[in-house]
């Protein structure tokens, strides 16, 4: 049976000290090949540089969170210098995007300062040819779409999408390809979106340590749960185990060119 999957998406460095030791001291049982480690800041991002440097299977990526204040000058500026400097180690600019839970809390806030810092890290991945990974939810999505069309940017991961129809139909469109967390496998708006999204532009991800419920509930959220995501995809989709599995990993390790 083809096993071999890639977590596309996970905060490495949020866990603990020993949790992140287990889980990577797990990941050849658990058939996991590869972590795309985001970022949310500029510690963060020095983070996931040390980690890669010490285990080549995690896989850089450096961004700026965007459910939190605006970074200051020079640590943007620092984020920049460091995405220069590490391109050739980097898989992707991310985790950025727009704060859509952040305007739920503060809903006077002002978003066009959020919108100016995508649009640097849009640049910054044309300039360096590198994917970009996205939050953006709901319509936020759409207005994401919008930027990515100017600057012409054909590879894009919406991670953990969530969104109406037709932003969706959008998106595949474009080419842009998704990725759906353990919740799959229990929420039915992220199964409604599996049902519309082609295979081949579907990965899995856990957005670890990202807690989940279901049969996950009160558990470290670990790599290993993404077969369970597979089991539902390919339930859902009527099409048989091993091409799930063979095809979202493909999808995966041909988007980050790993």
């Amino acid at each position: 049976m083809y096993r071999k999957i890639i977590d596309a998406h996970i905060h490495l460095d949020m866990y603990a000290d020993t949790e992140r030791l287990q889980i990577l001291n797990e990941l050849e049982q658990a058939s996991v090949e590869s972590l795309i480690a985001v970022s949310n800041n500029l510690a963060s991002s020095l983070r996931q540089l040390e980690f890669a440097r010490m285990d080549r299977r995690v896989k850089p990526a450096i961004g700026y969170h965007p459910e939190q204040s605006l970074p200051s000058k020079s640590e943007l500026e620092g984020i920049m210098q460091l995405i220069d400097a590490n391109r050739d180690v980097l898989v992707a600019i991310g985790e950025v995007g727009l704060p859509y839970y952040l305007q739920q809390e503060e809903p006077e806030m002002d978003v066009a300062p959020y919108v100016v810092l995508l649009e640097r890290f849009m640049q910054k991945a044309v300039a360096c040819d590198l994917p970009i990974v996205l939050h953006a939810v709901y319509q936020d999505a759409e207005l994401v779409c919008d930027l990515l069309e100017s600057y012409h940017i054909t590879q894009a991961h919406f991670h953990w999408f969530k969104g109406d129809d037709a932003v969706l139909e959008r998106m595949l469109r474009n080419g842009y390809v998704l990725s759906v967390t353990p919740d799959v496998t229990y929420e039915q708006e992220i199964q409604h979106i599996v049902k519309q999204t082609p295979l081949s532009q579907l990965m899995v991800e856990t957005d670890g340590p990202w807690p989940f419920k279901g049969h996950f509930a009160k558990k470290m959220t670990h790599p290993s749960m993404m077969h369970h995501s597979i089991h539902t995809i390919a339930d859902i989709k009527g099409i048989s185990l091993e091409e799930t599995y063979l095809q979202i990993y493909e999808t995966t390790r041909k988007f980050y060119r790993l």
